[in-house]
């Protein structure tokens, strides 16, 4: 599907594209993009998601008056001083994973970075939720979430074909998800105390919407939405660190530990992999109503979809668009600052929930294996594959190297 998108989106920033028998309305630039997510969020709507048939009815699967409902709910938990209260959860995970790549770089074991990336990010998002770590039996058990994700079509209107691995798949995780709830609610909350889940039980007394199933439904959505971004996002950073090593010394050149100079330039690190590889490569949305976007008419009933990936990478906006340079994050004139130039989280009311949770989880693990070690890849995939996520189209092993 990128390169249908590629080609409409070198026809300009709004264009259109024929999939099949449906005609689908594509913005990419930044007024543009603004328009449709920011400003008008209320003519252009989700319609469902393309991992309902994994989440159901929660919060990024929603809309209307009961996702504002849900949304509101879960807010909390993920502003600054949300996040806080899991800020040693969140240590714990980074120390857990930064341990095992430590010994493989003794022993010169080879890992997949990937499944590394993953773990962490189950295990954080576990710790959050329940307050225990992440056992090995229940992190395989929650590996059937990424095989429902390869069988999800990349196009937002395509239907889902019901296998029976599909639906074995999805037994898996309600059993995980069952396990949990029932867990929590017996009261017996996690060594690090109750969790989000704790959250989630305590707003169905209030609420009698929140149903057992509806429980369901967030916690699997906060369990998918809640790793993949951040174990995509990792593993195309340390990819990107392995082609431009010299980028990985800049960051550790830029300051001593802790310090603000360091700080920054993780930041742009993550910044730079998140332009490249956007959380959200691709944004569908439902035109309720007729509308004029930069002067095109869209009419009722459109697809319309926001692509951040082609945004990022338009070389109007970014300068030398396809360089890996997270200095220009850091420098006048280096980075488009134009509003909606830049989304890798969505854009607008319906953007992320978690991006300051992910980027914090993100920093963490970053502050303890970038000083520490090398991952030297044995081959270093060269495309992305595009589902519901943008991911590297090969294997990611490397033998960890101790940094000298």
């Amino acid at each position: 599907m990128i390169d249908l998108l590629t080609q409409a989106h070198a026809l300009g920033g709004v264009s259109t594209f024929r999939s099949g028998s449906r005609t689908s309305v594509l913005v990419t630039d930044p007024q543009a993009v603004r328009h449709v997510f920011a400003q008008h969020p209320d003519r252009y709507v989700k319609r469902s998601h393309r991992a309902r048939v994994l989440v159901g009815d929660g919060v990024v699967s929603t809309s209307g008056d009961r996702w504002k409902k849900q949304r509101r709910i879960l807010q909390s938990q993920f502003t600054g001083r949300g996040i806080r209260r899991y800020e040693e959860r969140i240590r714990d995970a980074a120390r857990r994973t930064a341990g095992r790549w430590e010994h493989s770089a003794s022993t010169a074991e080879p890992r997949d970075v990937a499944e590394d990336m993953r773990f962490f990010a189950l295990d954080t998002i576990w710790r959050t939720l329940t307050g225990h770590a992440l056992d090995e039996e229940t992190y395989h058990e929650l590996l059937a979430a990424q095989e429902v994700f390869a069988s999800l079509p990349a196009s937002p209107s395509d239907t889902v074909d019901l296998t029976p691995l599909l639906l074995a798949n999805l037994a898996r995780i309600d059993a995980v998800a069952e396990r949990a709830i029932e867990t929590a609610r017996t009261g017996a909350a996690g060594p690090a105390g109750p969790g989000l889940l704790h959250v989630l039980l305590d707003a169905s007394v209030e609420h009698p919407e929140y149903t057992p199933k509806l429980i369901r439904d967030e916690l699997v959505t906060l369990l998918v939405a809640g790793h993949e971004t951040t174990a995509t996002t990792l593993t195309w950073l340390f990819l990107l660190l392995a082609r431009h090593p010299e980028q990985h010394a800049w960051v550790l050149a830029a300051g001593s530990p802790g310090s603000p100079a360091r700080a920054a330039a993780i930041r742009a690190l993550i910044s730079e992999t998140l332009r490249l590889y956007p959380a959200v490569w691709l944004l569908p949305r439902h035109a309720l109503q007729d509308d004029v976007v930069n002067g095109y008419r869209v009419e009722a009933g459109s697809s319309v979809l926001g692509c951040p990936y082609l945004t990022h990478r338009d070389p109007v906006l970014w300068p030398d668009p396809e360089s890996f340079r997270p200095q220009r994050f850091l420098t006048t004139g280096g980075h488009a600052a134009q509003p909606g130039a830049y989304y890798p989280f969505g854009l607008g009311p319906r953007a992320c929930l978690g991006m300051q949770f992910t980027l914090r989880e993100i920093v963490a693990l970053l502050d303890h294996l970038l000083p520490t070690c090398t991952p030297r890849f044995a081959t270093l995939p060269t495309g992305a594959i595009f589902g519901i996520s943008v991911s590297p189209d090969g294997p990611m092993t490397a033998v960890i190297h101790p940094r000298v």
